[in-house]
C-alpha cells in the first residue's frame, strides 16, 4: 500500500486517479482549492465515488499557500506525490496571464520545495501537449525542441518542466512529467470542446466552431490516461518526460460528426475565426511511454465518444439527485 498525495484531486483527471488508487488499496490524501474556474459544486460531485472510502482524505487547501501545504505534507507523509493542480486552458490564460503564472509557476514552486524537504520517493507532475507550441512536425516527440510556446498557459507548463529539472539536478528529486494530449471522458471539464459540443447538440443550440474544422487533435480517453499514470506512480524515474496520447488525430469536423452520431442529433454550427493561442495539430509519439511504462491505449474515438455521451445523458437525467451525490 502506497501513501499518495494528489493535488487538484477534485478535477477531472485527479478524481479518476484517486478512485483508481483507492480501488487497489492505496491510501490517498487529496488536496484541492475548489476555485471558481468552473462551478465548485461540479468538482465536489466528481468526488462522489470516494464517499465512504476509508483510505481517502480530502484537504481543502491552495498550493499557493505554502504554509498550509507543509501542514498537509507533515500529516500525510506521502510516498508519492502527483501534482495536477493548475489553472488550465489556453484562451483564459491570454485574458489573465498573471493568475496563470501565480498558480502554475509559483504554486508549483511550492510543491517542489515541499517535496525537496519531505523527500517522497518521487513526484509525478502534469505537463501538457501545449508545450509543443505551433509545431507541425508530427508526431511530437519528447526530444523535440519546445522553445516557442504560443500561450501563457503553454509557457507556464514549459516552465514547470524546467523547474522540475533544476530540482532533480540540484537536490536529486525524482520527477516524472506527463504531457497530456486532450484528455476526455466522464467528468471532463465543462469548458472543453467535447463536453461543450455535446451539451449544445443535445440542447439544439449552436456550436461555436473556431476555424474551418480542419484543425486536428490527439484526443485521449481518461481510462488510458489513468493506466499510464498508475505506471508512473509505481515506477520512479530520475527525470523523465512522457507523452500520454492516443497516437491518432481527429479533425474538429470529424469530432462534431462523431458527437452527432452518438447523440442522434444534428449540430447547428456557428463559425468563428481561429483564436489566438490555438494550434493546427497535436499528435503524440508514444513510443517512449510504450517502452518504459508499458503504456497501451485501448479506446478509439468512436468508443470514447459513445461512452462520454452516455455519461452526459445519465448525468443530466440525475441532476435532481445531485445534492445527495455531493458528500465532500
Amino acid at each position: 500500500m502506497k501513501r499518495v498525495l494528489i493535488t487538484g484531486v477534485a478535477g477531472f483527471i485527479g478524481s479518476h486517479l484517486a478512485e483508481a488508487l483507492c480501488g487497489r488499496g492505496d491510501r490517498v490524501t487529496g488536496l484541492d482549492s475548489f476555485n471558481d474556474y468552473y462551478d465548485p459544486a461540479i468538482k465536489r460531485r466528481n468526488l462522489a465515488g470516494l464517499c465512504g472510502c476509508e483510505t481517502f482524505h480530502l484537504n481543502e487547501r491552495d498550493i499557493c499557500d505554502e504554509a498550509a501545504l507543509r501542514l498537509v505534507f507533515e500529516e500525510a507523509r506521502p510516498d508519492v506525490v502527483v501534482h495536477l493542480a493548475a489553472r488550465a486552458g489556453v484562451r483564459p490564460s491570454l485574458r489573465d496571464p498573471n493568475l496563470y503564472h501565480r498558480v502554475n509557476v509559483i504554486g508549483s514552486q511550492h510543491i517542489l520545495d515541499v517535496c525537496r524537504d519531505f523527500k517522497p520517493s518521487h513526484l509525478v507532475f502534469a505537463s501538457s501537449s501545449s508545450v509543443y507550441g505551433g509545431s507541425t512536425d508530427v508526431p511530437f516527440r519528447e526530444t523535440d525542441p519546445v522553445m516557442r510556446p504560443i500561450s501563457p498557459y503553454a509557457a507556464t507548463k514549459r516552465m514547470n518542466e524546467l523547474q522540475a529539472h533544476v530540482y532533480h539536478h540540484v537536490y536529486g528529486l525524482r520527477v516524472t512529467l506527463l504531457r497530456f494530449f486532450t484528455v476526455y471522458g466522464p467528468r471532463q471539464r465543462p469548458d472543453m470542446a467535447i463536453h461543450k459540443f455535446t451539451k449544445h447538440i443535445l440542447e439544439g443550440s449552436p456550436i461555436p466552431m473556431f476555424g474551418d474544422g480542419t484543425t486536428r487533435r490527439d484526443y485521449t480517453y481518461i481510462e488510458d490516461i489513468i493506466q499510464g499514470m498508475l505506471s508512473c506512480v509505481d515506477t520512479p524515474f530520475g527525470y523523465e518526460i512522457f507523452n500520454l496520447g492516443e497516437n491518432h488525430t481527429t479533425s474538429l469536423a470529424d469530432l462534431i460528426g462523431l458527437i452527432e452520431k452518438h447523440t442522434g442529433k444534428a449540430a447547428f454550427i456557428e463559425k468563428h475565426p481561429s483564436q489566438p493561442g490555438d494550434v493546427t495539430i497535436t499528435h503524440a509519439d508514444i513510443t517512449h511511454a510504450r517502452t518504459l511504462l508499458g503504456y497501451a491505449p485501448r479506446f478509439s474515438m468512436d468508443e470514447g465518444i459513445a461512452r462520454f455521451v452516455e455519461w452526459y445523458k445519465d448525468t443530466q437525467s440525475n441532476t435532481g439527485t445531485s445534492e445527495s451525490q455531493n458528500c465532500c
